[in-house]
């Protein structure tokens, strides 16, 4: 985490900072979260990241926020590129995710992140080949919060599996081809969602 090693108030009167810190950290740690991979992209860049601090915040319009660290190279090209795609991932693929907790190697040409295939959602975001779901935003507002920014992206496609690289029986949301709702819905609420409790990891971001 960014904060490894510090100490960082504020702190109630009375306690011991180190003890404090530890216990604030475990309830925080605690928090159901999800964990997946944020797509960026500006120009010819792009980029997979790690990423567990990611809500919805708003039903009209649908925006979603994802809160990146300011060192992170993703958060250079969501700044530049204005746009992010949310990739969920199933347990199975838990392993995976810790491929991207480092800047994502990129060829372009073989079309890959880290060695993994990717596909493009409709704003041009990576997403990749194995996602269970999508959710592909423009951003709409930046908010400034220390060591990271809040991005709010107002969603402008979605879809179950990877865009043009759908499982057996899957269909992507924002498709011309899609015949029933109803039905793709139903695929997606079976899924055995990747969560932050299924990892070791505390953080990622």
């Amino acid at each position: 985490m960014p904060s490894e090693g510090r100490l960082i108030g504020p702190f109630p009167p009375g306690v011991d900072p180190d003890g404090y810190d530890r216990l604030r950290r475990r309830v925080l740690w605690t928090m159901p979260s999800g964990i997946y991979l944020l797509g960026t992209r500006s120009g010819d860049r792009a980029n997979l990241m790690t990423l567990n601090w990611a809500t919805q915040v708003s039903t009209e319009p649908k925006h979603l926020a994802v809160s990146v660290e300011r060192a992170a190279v993703s958060h250079e090209l969501l700044e530049q590129g204005g746009c992010f795609c949310l990739a969920l991932l199933r347990r199975e693929d838990r392993a995976l995710v810790r491929k991207f907790v480092k800047p994502a190697g990129h060829d372009a040409a073989a079309r890959t992140l880290a060695g993994f295939a990717y596909t493009t959602a409709r704003t041009g975001a990576p997403v990749p080949a194995f996602a269970a779901a999508y959710l592909d935003c423009e951003v709409r507002h930046r908010v400034g919060l220390g060591s990271h920014t809040l991005f709010v992206g107002e969603i402008v496609d979605a879809g179950v599996g990877a865009p043009g690289a759908e499982r057996p029986g899957q269909t992507g949301l924002g498709q011309a081809d899609v015949d029933s709702l109803a039905g793709t819905v139903d695929l997606l609420a079976g899924a055995d969602v990747l969560r932050m409790e299924d990892t070791r990891m505390s953080y990622g971001g």
